[in-house]
């Protein structure tokens, strides 16, 4: 079995308060993925970015002082068209989702593919932790599939995972 983790395709980071042209770019990349998935019947996981009101009080706020993806906002909420009818969804208050990994134990699952955003901030989090719990299983993010907090960024942040044996496409 083939699983598909589908990072934080949020509002914010689309064409919200941290979206950028780059990401606009890969929504229909990532809407195809998401078909090909459901079409061979593999599993399929969204994580979702989930702060609070209190998000600028916060570590992360400090560090990258723009709310986003916020509770119940429109920001935080997966556009229809990429969440689809799917509803294995992890919050997450940070970058990496240990749920996530929690979940993945419990399945038997052969490969796994990322895809989403932000590259070089949640899809890289997320794609280490995953191979540090799991360092024999096949890992690989979709390079067309995802963008990042700037091109530069973007690009260091798939270097790294290839570095990591994590296969980058």
């Amino acid at each position: 079995m083939k699983v598909l983790v589908v990072v934080d395709m949020q509002s914010d980071f689309i064409d919200g308060a941290l979206g950028t042209k780059e990401a606009l770019l890969i929504v229909p990349n990532v809407i195809n993925k998401i078909k090909q998935y459901e079409e061979s019947n593999d599993i399929i996981i969204y994580t979702k970015d989930t702060h609070y009101d209190n998000y600028l009080d916060t570590l992360e706020g400090k560090k990258l002082p723009i709310p986003h993806c916020i509770k119940n906002t429109i920001g935080w909420q997966i556009p229809k068209e990429i969440l689809r009818n799917h509803q294995l969804i992890f919050e997450k208050e940070t970058f990496g989702s240990v749920a996530l990994i929690d979940y993945l134990k419990t399945i038997e699952w052969q490969e796994i593919e990322l895809i989403g955003l932000c590259t070089d901030i949640c899809v890289i989090s997320n794609a280490l932790l995953i191979k540090a719990n799991f360092p024999e299983k096949k890992i690989k993010v979709d390079s067309k599939c995802t963008s990042g907090v700037s091109v530069e960024s973007y690009h260091e942040a798939l270097n790294t995972m290839k570095m990591c044996h994590i296969d980058v496409i």
